[in-house]
């Protein structure tokens, strides 16, 4: 009797720390209107650091090695990596001794990754370790994001990304189109 008692207050108390499961997405637990797909991969994390509704959709992977931030009302498609470290250099460096050279890798490429508030990253989109992106940022589909700080308000596109415009100008076009937004815009006192 006290085996099944204990059983069951276990897992009363896992299903209150695990995210919670709907239509597909997890709810974070204690955040607003968080929701993450089944299907992406979050490595480590307790390293992974989330604003409120903050969406993260199906088949991505997140290495949090180091921290990621994702700011408040972040959005990460379908299909992307956002990565903390990466051995592309070290895999030729080390030849056929690389796992045995391992975790002392030379030319290891590694960092956080910031992704500043109601930003935009498009499908298949590669973001590059120790990277920080402004907030209103949109990254276009495809796109790879290289290591570097990339400011407020940028559209980044390209194969490596670049700046190509600001949002700020796509966002006062819709705005005059509907004027009945302009109350509740992110930008508003600007």
């Amino acid at each position: 009797m006290i085996q099944r008692l204990l059983k069951s207050f276990i897992y009363r108390l896992q299903r209150h720390l695990r995210p919670e499961m709907i239509g597909g997405f997890r709810y974070a637990p204690g955040k607003k209107g968080i929701r993450i797909s089944n299907n992406s991969h979050i490595s480590f994390p307790e390293k992974l650091s989330l604003g409120n509704n903050v969406f993260i959709g199906h088949f991505n992977y997140l290495d949090c090695l180091h921290n990621i931030t994702l700011g408040e009302g972040v959005q990460v498609t379908n299909y992307c990596s956002i990565l903390n470290h990466s051995s592309h250099n070290s895999i030729r460096l080390h030849g056929t001794h690389y796992m045995e050279d391992a975790p002392n890798f030379k030319g290891l490429v590694e960092g956080p990754v910031v992704i500043g508030d109601y930003s935009y990253i498009g499908a298949h989109a590669v973001i590059m370790p120790g990277t920080i992106i402004g907030k209103g940022t949109i990254v276009s589909a495809f796109s790879y994001v290289k290591t570097g700080v990339y400011p407020d308000f940028s559209i980044l596109r390209g194969i490596p990304a670049k700046i190509v415009g600001n949002t700020r100008e796509t966002d006062k076009t819709l705005l005059e189109e509907h004027p009945e937004m302009k109350a509740k815009y992110y930008l508003k006192g600007e």
